[in-house]
């Protein structure tokens, strides 16, 4: 039975681990660049599974960015000239990380703006709230002990 719970949790693991959808055909022989092509893959975001890397993205599109990244690279291109040949082509949103600008002010303001609103809901709702609630009166206080058989003095 242990050995049967311990290739379930090997499978689930494994299958839990990213993929990288890197291909042996696309991998330069240089270690250096291909580091720096890793490095940039994992920046981008593949424009048809959109919350994925493209190093983790089998999307065909993926991989033609990828491969045109390393050719990129193997022309000696930095990787900033890389990346911003890359935003020129698909704009900003092919960035994981778009850079805070006028354009995207809103993309990294919403958590904030967020927060504001879902703040100033709660304040406001307390502030319409009762500030306590008012006392009963003495037939008030007849009519629950009728309802309660008396029990409600010892609640």
């Amino acid at each position: 039975m242990r050995l049967i719970h311990f290739a379930l949790f090997v499978t689930l693991a494994l299958g839990a681990a990213p993929a990288l959808a890197v291909q042996p055909d696309e991998v330069m022989k240089n270690p250096a660049l291909e580091a720096r092509a890793r490095a940039l893959s994992e920046e981008l975001r593949c424009l048809v599974c959109q919350n994925q890397s493209i190093d983790d993205s089998d999307a065909p599109l993926a991989r033609d960015i990828r491969i045109l990244i390393r050719s990129r690279i193997a022309s000696g291109e930095t990787n900033d000239a890389v990346r911003a040949y890359l935003v020129s082509r698909y704009g900003d949103f092919i960035l994981l990380k778009p850079p805070f600008k006028p354009e995207t002010m809103l993309l990294w303001l919403s958590p904030a703006l967020v927060l504001g609103a879902g703040l100033a809901a709660a304040l406001f709702a307390r502030r319409r709230a009762p500030r306590s609630t008012p006392a009963l009166s003495a037939e008030e206080e007849a009519r629950l002990a009728a309802l309660t058989g008396g029990d409600a003095s010892s609640g």
